[in-house]
């Protein structure tokens, strides 16, 4: 299984792009903080994740403002004759 949930703020937004399809893509960064417990110790966790958005999702994700903070969906994945890890995004709601 290869599903992620991630709270985070969207911190870096690139321009909008296409893929050779024709599908709108965007790159983003987000920022993500929380507390959680691992092995009987509160542990506090800051990170940044490279993310992309293709389709209606990009051409949505576009417009949010920085900083605002979103609950994301998606999965990971590596892109080619590449050793990171990208979270592509396949929804996103508003934390209220």
């Amino acid at each position: 299984m290869n599903h992620v949930v991630l709270n985070a703020c969207i911190a870096e937004v690139s321009a909008m792009r296409y893929t050779p399809a024709g599908l709108p893509a965007l790159d983003l960064r987000l920022e993500h903080e929380s507390e959680i417990e691992e092995a009987g110790h509160k542990r506090q966790v800051k990170t940044s994740v490279k993310t992309v958005a293709l389709g209606s999702l990009a051409e949505r994700l576009v417009r949010q403002s920085l900083g605002s903070l979103w609950q994301f969906t998606g999965f990971l994945a590596s892109p080619r004759n590449s050793k990171n890890v990208v979270l592509h995004i396949q929804d996103f709601q508003q934390i209220s």
